[in-house]
C-alpha cells in the first residue's frame, strides 16, 4: 500500500503507481472470480457457432421454419459479420468509456439477440430477416466481449500470471462448443424439433444471465482510470481489489516505487488515428499481430467448419455419429491452452508461439501425408485432428494474447478489435476453399494439397513470431508497449526517485 504523501509531477501529469500495485498482487480467488465471469465470453461464442452448425439441417424442415439450404446457411456468416461490427464499434467504445461498461454492455447486446433467436415463429420472409438480424445482434455482443474483455483480463491480471490466464480463457471457447454440441444432440433428439433447436439457442442466454450477475460486482480496470485521469475512482478500484486479496489472509508486499510512471491523461483515439499508431509507430508489432491472428483463423475455419463433409464424404461417417467425433476433436482443443498455457509464462513468448504455430504445421503434413496415403480411418483421422490442434489452440490463443499486449492502453481494444476483424475476412476464405476441395470426396489429392497449403501458413506464422515476436513474459504491460501518455516517450516511463508516489 502507499502514503498520502506526494511526490511533485509535472503540470497536468498523473504519477502512478497503479501497474506496479496490480502487478505485485499473489494469485486469489478475486482472481479466479473474475476470470470466470469474463472468460465466460469465449464459451458462449463456440457454444452459439456450434448450436447454429448444429440446427441448420433442422432450420429446412417444415415443421420449423421451412428455410432453403442457402438461407440456412447463412445464419452464420451473419453471425461472423456481426462479431466483426460489434468487435470494431464496441472496442472503439471499451477505449472511450471503459472496460466495465462495455463488457456488461456487450452481454446484454448477445443476450437479447441469442434470446430473440428462439422467438422466430414463422418462415416468410420477414421472420427470416428477423432471424437474421438477431443473429447479427448476438454477434455484435461476442464481437464486442472479445475487444473488451481481452483489455480488462491483460489490465487486471498480474504480470507474470497473464499469459497463461489470457491462453486458457480463449481456449474455453471449445468448452463451449462441447456444451453446444451435447446440448443440441439432447434436445434435437429427446424433444421434438420445432422445440429442440429454440431451447439450443438459449443455452447460452441462460449461462449469460447467471454470468452478468457477477459481472455486476467486479471493478472497472485502475490501468484504463488513471489513464484517462480519474485519480480518485482508480484508487478506489485498486483498494478494492487489494482488499479483496487481503481478505483471503495474504499479506501484500510492498510496491516498488521506482516503477512508478507519469502520465498525462489521454485524448480520445480514433480509427484513423489508430493505424497511423499501428502502422508508424509499431510496424513490426503490427506484421506480428496480423500474421498471428490471420494464420489461426484461416486454419481452424478451413478445418471446422469442414471436418464433418471430410468425415461423411472420405470415411461415411453417419450424420448421427458425427457430433462424437467432434467432441473428440474438442477436447483436443480445449485440452491444450488448459495444459501448456502456463509454459508461455515461463519459457517464454516467442519459442512458444513460434514452436506451436510451427510443430503443428509440421504435425499437419504428416496427417495429410497419411490421408493421401489412405492409411487413415475416421477414429485416427480424428486422433490427428486432435493431436494437431492441442497446439494449435494453443497457439491460436497465444495470437488474441498477443494482440491484446503488445500495444499501449489507449489503443488496446481498438487494437484487438481491428486485427480480430482482419482475421475474421481472411479466416472466412478457409471454408470456401477447403469446401470446393472436399468435393463430392471421390478424389483426396485436391483436399491433400489443402491441407498442405494450411499446414505452410501455420509455418509461416510461426516464423513471423520467431523473427517478430515479442518477450512480454512476466513483465508489465506498460513495459511491453508504453503508453502514448507517458511522459518521456520514447524514453523510459519509469521515474526514478518518485518518493511516495500519488497512487
Amino acid at each position: 500500500m502507499t502514503t498520502t504523501h506526494e511526490a511533485p509531477a509535472a503540470p497536468g501529469a498523473i504519477r502512478s503507481l497503479i501497474p506496479a500495485r496490480i502487478d505485485r498482487l499473489p494469485w486469489s480467488p478475486f482472481h479466479t472470480r473474475m476470470v470466470i465471469a469474463l472468460g465466460v465470453a469465449w464459451i458462449l461464442d463456440g457454444l452459439e457457432i456450434t448450436v447454429a452448425s448444429s440446427v441448420t439441417s433442422v432450420l429446412t424442415k417444415p415443421e420449423t421454419l421451412h428455410l432453403s439450404s442457402a438461407d440456412a446457411g447463412l445464419i452464420a456468416t451473419v453471425y461472423l459479420v456481426g462479431e466483426v461490427v460489434g468487435a470494431l464499434v464496441f472496442g472503439n467504445m471499451s477505449d472511450r468509456l471503459g472496460r466495465r461498461k462495455l463488457f456488461m454492455l456487450t452481454l446484454a447486446v448477445y443476450l437479447v439477440g441469442s434470446g430473440l433467436t428462439a422467438a422466430t415463429i414463422g418462415h416468410s420472409i420477414g421472420w427470416v430477416w428477423f432471424l437474421y438480424a438477431t443473429r447479427f445482434i448476438a454477434g455484435m455482443g461476442i464481437g464486442g466481449e472479445y475487444a473488451a474483455i481481452n483489455s480488462a483480463i491483460d489490465e487486471l491480471i498480474p504480470a507474470r500470471y497473464r499469459g497463461r490466464v489470457d491462453i486458457a480463457v480463449n481456449g474455453t471457447y471449445w468448452g463451449g462448443a462441447i456444451i453446444g454440441t451435447l446440448g443440441t444432440f439432447i434436445f434435437l433428439n429427446v424433444l421434438s424439433v420445432s422445440v429442440g433447436w429454440r431451447l439450443a439457442f438459449l443455452l447460452g442466454p441462460v449461462l449469460g444471465l447467471v454470468i452478468i450477475f457477477v459481472r455486476r460486482h467486479l471493478p472497472e480496470s485502475p490501468r484504463w482510470q488513471v489513464m484517462h485521469g480519474r485519480e480518485r475512482e482508480a484508487e478506489e478500484s485498486i483498494r478494492y481489489i487489494e482488499h479483496e486479496v487481503e481478505h483471503g489472509g495474504t499479506k501484500l508486499p510492498p510496491v516498488d516505487e521506482s516503477r512508478a510512471i507519469e502520465l498525462q491523461p489521454t485524448t480520445q483515439i480514433g480509427y484513423t488515428a489508430l493505424l497511423r499508431v499501428l502502422f508508424r509507430e509499431f510496424p513490426g508489432r503490427s506484421v506480428l499481430g496480423a500474421s498471428l491472428m490471420i494464420t489461426q483463423s484461416f486454419l481452424y475455419n478451413a478445418i471446422f467448419f469442414t471436418y464433418a463433409l471430410v468425415l461423411k464424404n472420405f470415411f461415411h461417417v453417419s450424420d448421427n455419429a458425427i457430433p462424437l467425433y467432434f467432441i473428440a476433436f474438442a477436447v483436443g482443443n480445449l485440452a491444450g491452452p488448459l495444459t501448456i498455457g502456463h509454459l508461455f509464462d515461463t519459457i517464454g513468448r516467442k519459442k512458444m508461439i513460434a514452436g506451436t504455430y510451427i510443430l503443428s504445421g509440421v504435425l499437419l503434413v504428416i496427417s495429410a501425408v497419411l490421408f493421401q496415403a489412405g492409411v487413415l480411418s475416421a477414429i485416427s483421422q480424428t486422433i490427428c485432428w486432435s493431436v494437431i490442434f492441442f497446439f494449435a489452440s494453443a497457439g491460436a490463443s497465444s495470437a488474441y494474447l498477443t494482440v491484446s499486449e503488445i500495444f499501449p492502453l489507449e489503443v488496446r481494444a481498438k487494437a484487438i478489435a481491428v486485427f480480430f476483424a482482419i482475421a475474421q475476412c481472411f479466416g472466412a476464405l478457409g471454408p470456401f476453399i477447403y469446401g470446393a476441395l472436399i468435393g463430392s470426396g471421390k478424389h483426396t489429392t485436391p483436399l491433400f494439397l489443402g491441407y498442405l497449403l494450411g499446414a505452410v501458413v501455420m509455418i509461416l506464422g510461426g516464423l513471423v513470431a520467431a523473427f517478430l515476436g515479442v518477450d512480454a513474459e512476466g513483465k508489465s504491460l506498460e513495459d511491453v508497449a508504453m503508453p502514448l501518455s507517458a511522459r518521456g516517450r520514447p524514453g523510459s516511463t519509469r521515474v526514478e526517485g518518485a518518493a511516495q508516489p500519488r497512487l
